[in-house]
């Protein structure tokens, strides 16, 4: 009787104690840490010729700061509103791209984006472990294992440096749990698309095929019963790791209703079984917690390619869009491909259509990517009329939107197309996949008139890029000019700017 009265109390007090030695070695961890943190910006600041005593820093997560795409975009265009504004914040990026200097990374944002950055104003935390959050190292459970990665991404980052204010401007969420705890500063993000959506969950639900969906899972009901059990423990903690946030930008109306509706997701079976666990994820935060997402529609720079000739232009269908999986270039080849069997005269004419893959290439995945979509091309016939070039430099991206005629999205649920509203500013004719920011944002009717057209198939994309090529030369001189004078009056760089202040991201700011 003694004996069965004795255990618990003893496993509850061998727990006491390996309680408390957990939380004294933490706090022997954080004050390390912190002090650590001290003489690391009192070094910064020396290094940069600043005084450290007025000084702010501002962190910006984002391990792909070199890719250059419109996420990129975003993330250069607020650092330098900052630095025109607020001559007393040092901008800091987290990013793995270690095999670049701060000085050639300037220079990319420059060649890229015509954006000029003051270098005596920004400063990089190169990390070492970017290939944690690599879809590549993760090839079954991904989003479990890319969110993990990404934590312990952050905490190489807050190891090497933590700032005054956190801005996620890539998407990983789970990083906000790892700053709270080690810095316990302010977190924000800019959110261009949700890691998990209701979309997602419906997909598996309904086992249709997708490239987040593969064949094996979609054809099997207990599989596909699996991996929606996982996708509800991963949106259960992924909507606790957003309230963890005290403001959320997001790119587009489309995933202003995600987020929302992620924000007060709720799960009452897994509510109850997170309450059981001892050492649990919080969203609590001292700096209050995000309820709503703001909208700050991205930027696009269209003072130079707003002033290209509306006339004149080549038949070209243009594509920009990074080679990755979910921009679905393979509907772009299969849709031209049907265009040029529907409609043999435009390969027969004087002038032939051609179709123009513009992109980036940031890994090896996205490498082999690009052999899979040429190899592709040839197969269907199309590679005396297909180009693709990778990696362009600014200048050459601009020649291509100056004579183009038409712009070519078929992402499916694209969170915004930053490239949709470059191709209406340029003056082509967008033509867009049926959903998401291109549907609800930016190709929509301007004072009740068109702006381009939508499709979501092979067929249907055939189908509008034939219309567009078909229009006489008074049609399509208004319907590019309807379509610029929406894009520049709605999507310039001073509507974000606007926006982005109007997140009130320096009120988290701490007072000196």
């Amino acid at each position: 009787m003694y004996l069965h009265t004795f255990a618990p109390a003893s496993l509850l007090l061998v727990w006491a104690i390996c309680s408390v030695s957990v939380w004294v070695l933490f706090r022997i961890y954080y004050t390390k840490l912190q002090t650590a943190n001290r003489a690391r910006r009192t070094d910064l600041m020396q290094r940069l010729g600043r005084s450290s005593n007025s000084q702010h820093l501002v962190g910006f997560f984002h391990p792909y700061c070199n890719a250059g795409g419109g996420g990129e975009r975003v993330l250069w265009t607020a650092i330098a509103a900052i630095q025109r504004t607020e001559p007393n914040i040092v901008s800091i990026v987290y990013s793995g791209d270690s095999d670049a200097t701060k000085e050639e990374i300037i220079s990319k944002v420059k060649a890229r984006f015509d954006i000029a950055l003051d270098p005596k104003a920004l400063d990089f935390v190169f990390l070492n472990s970017r290939k944690v959050v690599e879809g590549s190292t993760w090839p079954y459970f991904t989003l479990l294992g890319q969110s993990l990665g990404s934590m312990y991404l952050a905490w190489e980052a807050m190891s090497k440096l933590i700032p005054d204010l956190y801005i996620d401007t890539m998407g990983y969420a789970f990083t906000f749990h790892v700053v709270n705890l080690l810095a316990g500063i302010p977190v924000g993000a800019y959110v261009h698309y949700p890691t998990i959506s209701t979309n997602m969950l419906n997909r598996v639900k309904s086992r249709e095929r997708w490239h987040t969906n593969s064949d094996t899972i979609s054809s099997s009901t207990f599989l596909s019963q699996c991996k929606l059990l996982y996708y509800r423990i991963f949106m259960y903690y992924y909507s606790l790791s957003l309230r963890s946030a005290a403001f959320i930008m997001v790119n587009s109306s489309w995933t202003q209703k995600h987020v929302n509706a992620i924000l007060q997701h709720s799960d009452i079976f897994l509510n109850t079984l997170h309450r059981m666990i001892p050492f649990k994820i919080s969203s609590k935060s001292k700096y209050g917690s995000a309820t709503s997402a703001q909208i700050v529609y991205p930027p696009c720079d269209t003072r130079e390619i707003s002033q290209f000739p509306l006339t004149g232009r080549d038949r070209v269908i243009l594509s920009l869009a990074q080679f990755r999986p979910e921009k679905d270039h393979p509907t772009q080849l299969r849709a031209f491909s049907r265009l040029l069997q529907d409609h043999p005269q435009y390969i027969d004419s004087e002038h032939p259509v051609k179709l123009v893959l513009i992109g980036g290439s940031r890994n090896a995945d996205d490498e082999a990517r690009v052999q899979s979509l040429r190899s592709l091309a040839k197969d269907l016939g199309l590679q005396e009329n297909t180009e693709f070039i990778v990696n362009a430099p600014y200048p050459v991206m601009l020649n291509w939107l100056a004579k183009a005629s038409i712009g070519l999205s078929t992402m499916v649920d694209e969170h915004f197309g930053i490239n949709v509203v470059e191709f209406m500013a340029a003056g082509l004719i967008p033509v867009a996949h049926k959903s998401g920011g291109p549907l609800q944002d930016i190709v929509v009717p301007f004072h009740g008139q068109p702006t381009g057209y939508h499709a979501d198939s092979v067929e249907t994309f055939a189908e509008a890029l034939h219309t567009a090529l078909s229009l006489s030369d008074d049609e399509e001189h208004v319907i590019r000019q309807r379509a610029r004078t929406w894009a520049v009056q709605r999507f310039s760089e001073e509507e974000f700017e606007q926006s982005w202040n109007a997140s009130q991201w320096k009120s988290f700011l701490p007072v000196n």
